[in-house]
């Protein structure tokens, strides 16, 4: 299965040991095939560095650490018309439909309410993780 994750389930992975760790663990044992986009990458270096004020060492290990969990780190690409209520959000939609992802993981309400885009399902990283059981 090709799944896409949001930027906030790496930053919650990389804060606490939970549902999101456990996910981008799984990521890198190949259990699923995570793709990965630059602007998801910029991102989330980008978070770390303002939010978190990570060293840009810290932040080069981080960026490293999800480029490895990924099996393919792609260009973003774009949507035709706007599709999220916050449009900010946009970008990761275009990432899932570039990847031609069956699943987009993601905390963000915004990107939940809408449930699926195309044929990719919108999850909470609680719900993709009920799908191993």
């Amino acid at each position: 299965m090709r799944v896409v994750f949001d930027t906030n389930v790496y930053i919650a992975a990389f804060v606490a040991d939970g549902i999101c760790a456990r996910l981008v663990r799984r990521a890198r044992k190949r259990e699923f095939e995570l793709s990965l986009c630059h602007i998801i990458l910029h991102e989330f270096s980008s978070k770390l560095k303002v939010k978190f004020r990570c060293s840009s060492k810290e932040i080069e290990q981080a960026c490293t650490l999800i480029s490895e969990a990924a099996a393919v780190v792609l260009d973003g690409g774009t949507l035709s018309a706007p599709v999220c209520r916050d449009q900010k959000d946009d970008p990761i939609l275009a990432c899932v439909q570039t990847a031609a992802a069956e699943y987009l993981v993601s905390g963000d309400k915004d990107l939940l309410v809408l449930g699926q885009h195309g044929k990719c399902k919108i999850l909470s990283p609680r719900d993709f993780e009920l799908l191993f059981g």
